[in-house]
């Protein structure tokens, strides 16, 4: 097979994936009553217990305004907090709120229990190779930036 014709299968396939995924997720987030953006960042503040506004635009790559939206959504449902840094006012923390915290216990359930079913039906001999595929495609993709 050519470089292109790999190319394009690897776009194919990426595409599929993303796709499958994007339902699962919003599946998933809707039954909580928030949006895939919302739920991404409880994943993410809930992982790190704490994280400034920045970082989490940052690992979640969208732009601070767009990320200052949901988490002002967040605040709201009272999912979510702010903690201004008594050292340097211009630094919030934002971290998870008891009802926040569940909401995150319970995604983290879902996705485990998903992601084990996926795993088991995967061949014993290939799983290894799975994922040793997809933390490749995963670096080469943050290295190489689209667009």
């Amino acid at each position: 097979m050519t470089n292109t014709n790999n190319s394009q299968q690897l776009r194919e396939l990426v595409k599929t994936l993303v796709r499958n995924l994007g339902v699962l997720e919003k599946s998933e987030a809707s039954c909580c009553g928030i949006t895939l953006g919302q739920c991404h960042a409880i994943v993410e503040i809930g992982s790190r217990k704490t994280i400034s506004l920045n970082e989490l635009a940052e690992l979640l790559n969208l732009d601070n305004s767009t990320m200052s939206r949901t988490v002002n959504n967040l605040v709201n449902q009272n999912l979510v907090e702010r903690e201004i840094d008594p050292s340097d006012r211009r630094y919030v923390k934002i971290k998870l709120t008891k009802e926040g915290e569940a909401s995150f216990h319970s995604i983290e359930e879902s996705m485990t229990q998903y992601f084990e079913t996926v795993l088991a039906s995967i061949a014993d001999d290939k799983r290894d190779q799975v994922i040793e595929s997809l933390q490749l495609l995963v670096k080469a993709i943050k290295n190489n930036k689209c667009c």
